[in-house]
């Protein structure tokens, strides 16, 4: 159970139907989980994935609602950050013999929580 100080030292921010899959986009996410937010903004440049550029918005998101409610940069980590999977649209293409086969195009949901230390 999380107290009122603990509620108080958190920012949040959280992306919803990102139109890339889940898997893809966790490849991302554990390589900044538990990071300094200095750390991951760093790591964030220099990775060479697809998600790296939307994540990094969804940080630096976070960071200016921590600064709203008055807590210093140089203090935070990322406390919590999880990627679940969205809404699938679905989709046909056309096949031999007149038989449809379904492309199942995921999306992800992620959220993030950034803590002062």
């Amino acid at each position: 159970m999380t107290t009122a100080t603990e509620k108080k030292n958190t920012a949040r921010a959280k992306l919803s139907t990102y139109r890339q899959s889940p898997r893809k986009v966790r490849l991302v996410v554990d390589a900044i989980r538990g990071k300094k937010v200095s750390n991951a903004l760093e790591i964030l440049r220099f990775v060479d994935k697809r998600a790296a550029g939307p994540i990094l918005t969804l940080l630096n998101s976070a960071i200016s609602n921590a600064k709203d409610r008055g807590i210093k940069e140089e203090n935070l980590y990322i406390s919590k950050i999880t990627v679940d999977e969205g809404p699938i649209l679905y989709r046909r293409r056309a096949r031999a013999r007149g038989a449809a086969f379904s492309i199942r195009k995921r999306t992800s949901h992620i959220d993030l929580e950034l803590s002062e230390k």
